[in-house]
């Protein structure tokens, strides 16, 4: 008798030290890649220390969180295009709008932590459109001329490359290039351009997502400084410089400028 009252206090002392294991959540994807307009599944797991009936929140976070599970119920744009299992969550046809970070929150009232949360980031990944490319029609011998090409939709980012006369133009890192092309930017720079640049140009975007798409190709022409006309034009000028200082010579030397008035 003595023994089994002291083995009881051990008992109950054992059972006091055992872990507790509160309310645990976490996820087995963090991170979400998935294309445009396909589903995208948002995994949460969970366990409870004591309670049986969790109550189970999903929240977009942004400039504001809003909810997209609660009460039973998908919430706002997720209504009608997402389903839930567990505490798993799909997204149906998923567009760039869904795209952010996402938050599972299990409360267990029972339990001795009653809330515990994990996140995951959704990223829609959206193939190349075909890009914006503007291209001087026209440029002068020895003249800075810049070629730009832009997609601001594909995700992640495209890369860019050049054309030529249907042939592509390779970036060059020699220090007497006569272009620099940058395949982030998608700027193609001629820093002294010659007429041997003269040609048709066009600009191909990239990603991993889908397949690339080229804008339409337009002519450049590079033509030479009209040496000419620039000497007509300074001959003129000087003329114009001539004729007007000798006419003012000749006015105030007959008395035209006189600052003397002749009084009645």
């Amino acid at each position: 008798m003595e023994k089994a009252s002291l083995f009881f206090p051990l008992v109950v002392l054992l059972i006091q030290c055992l872990p507790i294991v509160p309310v645990t959540v976490s996820t087995t994807t963090p991170k979400v890649e998935v294309h445009e307009n396909s589903d995208a599944v948002l995994s949460c797991d969970f366990r409870t220390e004591k309670e049986q009936n969790p109550r189970i929140e999903w929240k977009k976070k942004g400039t504001d969180v809003s909810f997209v599970y609660y009460e039973g119920h998908f919430r706002g744009a997720f209504a009608g295009r997402a389903r839930i299992k567990g505490a798993t969550v799909t997204l149906q046809r998923v567009t760039q709008k869904d795209a952010g970070e996402y938050r599972c929150e299990i409360t267990a009232p029972h339990d001795t932590i009653t809330l515990g949360e994990t996140n995951i980031t959704l990223e829609v990944l959206v193939p190349p459109h075909t890009p914006s490319c503007e291209i001087p029609s026209s440029a002068l011998t020895g003249s800075v001329v810049q070629l730009r090409c832009r997609d601001q939709q594909s995700i992640p980012p495209a890369t860019y490359s050049w054309y030529k006369d249907d042939k592509p133009l390779t970036p060059s890192r020699m220090a007497n290039a006569t272009y620099h092309l940058n395949p982030i930017t998608g700027i193609l720079e001629f820093k002294t351009v010659a007429r041997g640049d003269t040609g048709q140009y066009s600009c191909l975007a990239s990603n991993k997502v889908g397949p690339p798409k080229m804008c339409e190709a337009k002519h450049m022409k590079i033509e030479d400084v009209n040496m000419a006309g620039v000497v007509a034009a300074v001959v003129v000028i000087c003329l114009v410089i001539a004729i007007c200082g000798f006419g003012g010579y000749y006015a105030h030397r007959n008395g035209y400028f006189s600052s003397e008035s002749v009084c009645p």
